[in-house]
């Protein structure tokens, strides 16, 4: 289960307190002050961790509190900082602050570091205060209050390609076919609830990370349907394969199918629309043989591909043109030639 959304709630330490202490020894008769300082609190820290593909361990455990740092003691002795609490969030991780909508953090990176909750500093104590004409203060402060706070975090994922396309074009299937995924098909809108994630492999020990991304219905920019919670998913990816079935079974027509996505994603975002796209012809196999060609070039024409542009048509319940898909949106994602032997 991917759950893309968490609140939690994070406290830092409190700082330790200094303190108003004399030395007071027998062969000493002018000790002086001897108080030290208070430790820091600790910080509560998010870290951006790779393995981690899920905010679920937040619904069972929401509360993150740091522990406070030590007083001050005498012989003008430090009180201990306290360790800092880190909370690991995977890559792809946007927070905000709950109460005020204030951005704080977008965690992309393996091992990147935020404090989100800083903790109290150390007070003094009245060893701090001396000077050449006050040499007796009885002067301390207490440590720095903690900081206590809601935080929202949405996880956006971070995949190479991610799959789009009306619900029921077969981007689940696609994805079981592709990858070792198992998402939920079945032959009803919106299967697919929340964003599915597989790895995709290639001779030469190369992978590429897919997504299915819940389908779209028109309105989805203006939250119809999953409506933003599948354009902010697709946000991530480093570019689209569109899959466009051949032969929809509620006999709607597969280019204003298209059209209609296009038009969600440039409405949602321009930069999102301007993602490096691969059209893909689906479900082959529920057409008659002896129409497959007419209907893929009629269905080109009509989404207006160039003409030295061709798609790629598959089949994920037979595996027709898997291999191809694949090493095609490799070369798109990485940059690289597609091989010899996919070149159309």
């Amino acid at each position: 289960m991917l759950v893309d959304e968490a609140i939690i709630h994070v406290k830092s330490g409190k700082g330790g307190n200094g303190i108003s202490l004399f030395r007071r020894e027998k062969s000493i008769q002018k000790g002086g002050p001897d108080g030290g300082d208070g430790g820091r609190g600790g910080h509560v820290i998010l870290v951006g961790d790779s393995h981690l593909d899920t905010l679920v361990d937040f619904q069972h455990r929401p509360h993150r509190f740091a522990l406070g740092g030590e007083n001050g003691a005498r012989k003008k002795s430090h009180g201990r900082d306290a360790e800092d609490l880190y909370v690991k969030v995977p890559l792809g991780s946007v927070v905000h602050d709950l109460e005020t909508g204030e951005f704080v953090a977008d965690i992309v990176i393996d091992g990147e570091e935020v404090i989100v909750a800083a903790g109290g500093k150390g007070g003094w104590g009245n060893d701090r205060f001396k000077t050449a004409t006050h040499q007796s203060p009885t002067e301390f402060t207490l440590g720095g209050d903690s900081i206590e706070r809601s935080l929202r975090i949405e996880l956006k994922l971070i995949a190479d390609i991610g799959f789009v396309g009306m619900p029921n074009a077969g981007k689940s299937t696609l994805l079981g076919a592709t990858s070792r995924a198992h998402a939920k098909i079945g032959d009803y809108p919106f299967t697919t609830k929340k964003p599915q994630l597989g790895i995709g492999e290639l001779p030469g020990d190369r992978r590429l990370v897919l997504a299915d991304i819940p389908g779209l219905i028109e309105g989805a920019s203006d939250g119809a349907g999953l409506g933003h919670d599948f354009l902010r998913h697709i946000e991530r990816t480093k570019a689209i394969v569109h899959l466009i079935d051949l032969a929809p079974l509620d006999g709607s027509k597969p280019a204003a199918n298209y059209r209609t996505i296009r038009a969600e994603l440039h409405a949602f975002s321009p930069a999102l629309a301007e993602k490096p796209e691969l059209v893909v012809f689906s479900k082959v196999d529920l057409v008659p043989e002896g129409e497959r060609a007419k209907r893929v070039r009629r269905l080109a024409t009509e989404i207006g591909l160039p003409k030295d542009e061709v798609p790629v048509v598959i089949s994920a319940a037979t595996g027709l043109g898997l291999r191809e898909l694949l090493e095609r949106a490799y070369a798109l994602v990485k940059g690289s030639e597609v091989p010899t032997e996919w070149r159309r």
